[in-house]
């Protein structure tokens, strides 16, 4: 299975490829304000490769529950000059974490590889235009509503059922714009339009996904429901995302976005190397170990 984003490419099965969260704006949930100015989120996101990111998610509008919309001008204004000055110095691939198909097109034009849209939910097909005529990777995200509203009484039926087949639709939209399933990325958006039970739910069952035969995206990181199950404040849910993560390795998941590159990092290798020696053959016999 492969997954490409304009000259990158990955394949499948692979060691988890860990995307690091750049948040360029005022008010994120977790570290809103702390890399809001250019030269702050640049020095972030070098660090950031520097502890092993393989992607960087560049974003300048937050999408927490209840977050009112940005200006398309402002959300360039914050997040262009990182996007362009970052091209020039990482070798890895560059995601542009907007809802807005100008602010992708140029994030694109800017050095973007990537666009991680958590409104992949719309009717509208101009930003699956925007990402065919660039070839760029696309991470599709499931959202109950908007940010503003996502959060005001989420239902489903069957969580899972209902967002496996929103995947297999809105594959089947891409295609028919011109967005080839290589370039797409599925990600079920914990905490978007979801109670904290179907986030377990949905975080249990990641496996159901991997049918589809699309890397998945697993994003929990600092996210409230880990704060609701485990306790502690914003500061103190690494243990509980970490969890999470060991789970999505076990599920096969693809990519993992945190903003706790290094910590991640070591989960999910230790999880992965465990997995490789238990699914070891006894020399000669065929049989596992």
């Amino acid at each position: 299975m492969i997954f490409r984003a304009r000259h990158f490419r990955f394949e499948f099965p692979r060691p988890i490829l860990v995307m690091g969260i750049v948040n360029v704006t005022p008010d994120s949930f977790s570290d809103g304000g702390k890399f809001f100015d250019s030269k702050a989120a640049l020095d972030h996101s070098e660090a950031l490769v520097a502890q092993g990111a393989d992607i960087l998610d560049v974003g300048g509008e937050s999408t927490r529950p209840g977050a009112k919309p940005v200006a398309e001008e402002e959300e360039l204004r914050r997040v262009i000059p990182v996007i362009k000055e970052l091209a020039g110095r990482i070798k890895v691939p560059v995601s542009i974490d907007t809802m807005k198909p100008a602010v992708a097109a140029r994030a694109i034009d800017a050095g973007a590889a990537i666009v991680n849209d958590v409104a992949a939910n719309r009717n509208d097909p101009t930003m699956w235009k925007v990402v065919a005529e660039n070839g760029a990777g696309y991470i599709c995200m499931h959202m109950q509503g908007t940010p503003e509203t996502m959060q005001v009484q989420p239902l489903y039926s069957d969580v899972v059922s209902e967002i496996k087949a929103f995947f297999l639709e809105r594959l089947e939209q891409l295609r028919e714009h011109g967005v080839a399933a290589e370039q797409v990325a599925l990600d079920p958006g914990i905490g978007f339009g979801k109670t904290v039970a179907h986030n377990l739910q949905l975080i249990g069952q990641l496996r159901e996904f991997t049918t589809v035969q699309r890397p998945l995206v697993l994003g929990v990181s600092r996210k409230s429901f880990l704060g609701k199950v485990g306790g502690g404040p914003d500061g103190d849910r690494l243990p509980a995302a970490l969890a999470c993560a060991t789970v999505a390795v076990e599920a096969g998941v693809g990519i993992i976005r945190t903003h706790d590159v290094a910590q991640t990092l070591q989960a999910v290798r230790m999880t992965e190397a465990i997995i490789a020696e238990k699914n070891k053959e006894c020399p000669g016999t065929g049989k596992r170990y």
